[in-house]
């Protein structure tokens, strides 16, 4: 009889914890808001002067080589890596 008293009190203690962060986590859900009509044309209005206002903006020009007119001529090519040579001075394959 003792035992099954404490198991009812430990559940009602549990209940009663688990009952107000239930009740919370509801609370954590965002409420669905619907735009009246006018909020929508509200929004195309500025989505409109948005996408213009990106069209304003000039394309961009090819990177400036600062040092290009201190040059006499163009950048040589990288020359390619020399093979390693082994103890008997042969080329390694």
């Amino acid at each position: 009889m003792k035992r099954s008293s404490k198991l009812f009190s430990v559940v009602a203690a549990l209940a009663l914890l688990t009952g107000p962060a239930a009740a919370q986590m509801m609370n954590l859900m965002p409420e669905v808001k619907t735009k009246s009509a006018e909020e929508k044309e509200q929004d195309a209005i500025t989505e409109k002067a948005y996408r213009e206002s990106l069209r304003k903006i000039p394309d961009t020009k090819a990177a400036a080589d600062p040092w290009g007119n201190v040059r006499s001529d163009a950048p040589k090519a990288v020359a390619p890596a020399k093979q390693p040579r082994t103890k008997t001075g042969s080329a390694a394959n």
